[in-house]
């Protein structure tokens, strides 16, 4: 206590210390709930003798779950606070991953993989995204970014830990260490660092003092309805639903991708440096973002990946082919998640972020829930990887249209 005490009255904006714990939190949350589960869904599959497609199911209810509960985890922090919600969160999610250790029949799959996703909701892009909003504004970008490189670094250690932990310890000790990691991360942030808005500091957005009373502080208020009837979150919310569909698919797959052609050793350092790329993404988004438009940006991030799952459906039987396809959409999977909130919050601000993002993340989660599924079905029907590969290169070709065909009808409806 006396440490957050100080940190909050140091001369570095209490914004910043905000960025920072998100950052820990989001390495942890996305190191166990959204780049473990390839790990989860290979090892189950491995000792169950369980076909991928019945564990992929289960994973997709996993993010339904998720899914159902982002519009209340949005609003919830804009009216409470991040701090019950995200403790809270990890402990959901702890209670997940230690049940996850003594699977036994399918149904426990199911149970869960559905506590991870419900912990996950508490921890993930709408949570943080959600909490750092009331704490900036010109520096929004730089701010969620930064936050978010959490995700990239989990990605780089999130897979060898969880090899490492497994191969050492088991899978049902394994997953013990993992619950005990995720809270002695979240919890001491949540009780410490995290806080509601910067006014109950004194302060305004940036760490502006509040007696400037040359900085403008009246936002349009949105409400669920009207958001929803613009172009511009439609746009934004029907290309990144496709987007994130593919993104955890791929994601939830890629080690069974990889695993039967390169091997173990060779699968854990593949993932890493296409979580490095996903990680020198971010930091070119956080150097940026703030000054160049974000839709435009989003084209070239989903057109990237688009190519990259191309290349590894045209030429599946070649091993460096899904080796630069992995290493190729690693380059953009750090910013398909980045940039949703982006975009929303620079074209609806901060005042009702919360409650919009809440409800666009709400549907794009619904949307990227089938990933999983998707993958892992078409690829017992057709027996490889090859025709999910194709069908989500196309899906994410046609994100790019829709984002783009958003960025002309934004200004016109919000202004």
């Amino acid at each position: 206590m006396q440490w957050a005490t100080s940190a909050m009255k140091s001369n570095v904006f209490h914004g910043w210390w905000m960025v920072a714990g998100c950052m820990a939190i989001a390495t942890v949350a996305w190191s166990f709930g959204l780049y473990g589960p390839s790990v989860y869904l290979h090892t189950i599959s491995d000792m169950h003798d369980w076909s991928i497609g019945l564990v992929s199911s289960a994973l997709t209810l996993a993010f339904l779950v998720n899914a159902s509960v982002l519009s209340f985890v949005g609003s919830a922090i804009s009216k409470f606070g991040p701090q019950r919600v995200m403790a809270l969160g990890a402990g959901v999610m702890a209670s997940g991953f230690i049940a996850m250790g003594g699977i036994s029949q399918v149904w426990h799959v199911y149970a869960c993989f559905a506590l991870m996703g419900l912990g996950w909701s508490c921890l993930s892009t709408t949570a943080i995204t959600s909490s750092l909003a009331p704490w900036f504004d010109r520096h929004q970008g730089r701010a969620v970014s930064t936050a978010m490189l959490g995700a990239s670094i989990g990605g780089m250690v999130g897979v060898p830990v969880l090899l490492v932990l497994i191969g050492w310890l088991g899978f049902s000790h394994a997953m013990l260490i993992v619950a005990l990691i995720v809270l002695a991360t979240v919890w001491p942030i949540s009780f410490f660092i995290l806080r509601r808005r910067p006014q109950d500091l004194g302060l305004l957005p940036d760490g502006i003092a509040a007696a400037d009373t040359t900085r403008p502080t009246t936002a349009r208020t949105w409400t669920r309805s009207a958001a929803l009837s613009t172009t511009a979150l439609r746009t934004v919310t029907l290309a990144f639903g496709f987007a994130l569909m593919v993104q955890i698919g791929f994601l939830t797959h890629q080690v069974s991708l990889l695993l039967p052609a390169i091997g173990a050793s060779a699968t854990a350092l593949c993932v890493t440096l296409a979580a490095v790329l996903a990680f020198f993404g971010r930091i070119l988004l956080a150097r940026f973002s703030d000054h160049l438009d974000v839709r435009l940006i989003a084209c070239g991030v989903l057109v990237n990946a688009a190519i990259s799952l191309s290349l590894g459906a045209l030429f599946h039987d070649y091993t460096w082919a899904l080796i630069i396809a992995v290493l190729g959409f690693g380059l953009s999977a750090g910013n398909i998640t980045t940039l949703p909130p982006l975009i929303v919050r620079r074209e609806f601000g901060a005042a009702s972020f919360g409650v919009i993002f809440g409800i666009a993340a709400m549907l794009m989660q619904l949307m990227s829930s089938l990933g999983p599924a998707f993958f892992g079905v078409l690829y017992d029907l057709s027996g490889g990887y090859q025709l999910p590969l194709g069908l989500a290169a196309g899906l994410n070709f046609f994100a790019a249209f829709v984002i783009m065909r958003g960025r002309h009808t934004s200004t016109k409806e919000i202004s």
